[in-house]
């Protein structure tokens, strides 16, 4: 899949106003993966990325404003940091949140 506008693989740095950004994550075919973070009310269930089977993992672009936000991944229910980021924080929680740039 390939976004024309700026886009996040890995977690690159993207740019825009409201650009679509490309999340991806290698998953189980099967599995249930979402997105969830700053630019969504850390919503686990409010943008689900969808299996590529031709390429092996999940994706999904959306509408992310301007800004530092942070996010998660969320698998069969369980959250878990982008491994591809290179840009992560601690949350409250004592865990970390992979952070991109728009």
């Amino acid at each position: 899949m390939k976004i024309d506008k700026s886009r996040v693989k890995g977690n690159k740095v993207a740019r825009g106003h409201r650009d679509n950004v490309q999340f991806e994550l290698q998953a189980d075919a099967g599995s249930l993966v979402f997105v969830a973070g700053t630019f969504n009310n850390w919503n686990p269930e409010a943008n689900p990325l969808t299996h590529q089977s031709d390429q092996g993992h999940f994706v999904t672009a959306l509408h992310v404003p301007n800004g530092t936000h942070q996010y998660k991944f969320v698998v069969d229910g369980v959250w878990m940091s982008d491994p591809n980021c290179s840009d992560w924080t601690t949350n409250e929680y004592g865990s970390m949140n992979s952070v991109i740039h728009v």
